[in-house]
């Protein structure tokens, strides 16, 4: 258990730092880049995906700390889902909290990639892909799980 959290903890961290650091330099360092597909431009969601709730703004923050906190409980007093999928668990916790910290530190979520290839697409940035990529993870061990058992039946 303690090798698997001391990697789920540095897995955490990295990835926070690096979502930070980033957005520190479309903040501060006036990060951009504009192409005929794809836009690194500063923007701000005062909302969830897609800018829904935004008129829970003040309130965002608070909320999504206490479904962290549900989901931090769920795991401790379910060790073994914590021990069986602590890679993906790490990395969607450090996308969920780094964009939590945005809410505190900006007063909404740093969004910067805005993909316009054919089509518009939401403004995103990296803790939203690290979210959708541990989203990924989990329900391609669910598949490969019941793709086990449903041999073994």
């Amino acid at each position: 258990m303690s090798k698997k959290l001391t990697t789920s903890v540095a897995i955490f961290i990295l990835l926070v730092l690096i979502d930070q650091a980033i957005k520190y330099g479309f903040v501060f360092l006036n990060f951009g880049f504009e192409s005929d597909c794809i836009s690194l431009v500063l923007a701000y969601n005062y909302g969830v995906a897609f800018s829904m709730f935004e008129f829970l703004s003040e309130y965002l923050k608070f909320i999504q700390l206490a479904l962290i906190a549900c989901i931090l409980i769920y795991l401790y007093f379910n060790k073994e889902v914590f021990l069986k999928y602590y890679i993906p668990i790490s990395i969607l916790m450090a996308g969920g909290l780094s964009n939590i910290l945005d809410r505190f530190t900006y007063g909404a979520v740093v969004d910067y990639v805005y993909w316009h290839c054919g089509f518009d697409f939401a403004i995103f940035n990296f803790a939203d892909v690290i979210i959708d990529f541990a989203i990924a993870i989990i329900l391609y061990m669910q598949y490969k799980q019941y793709k086990e058992d449903k041999k073994r039946a």
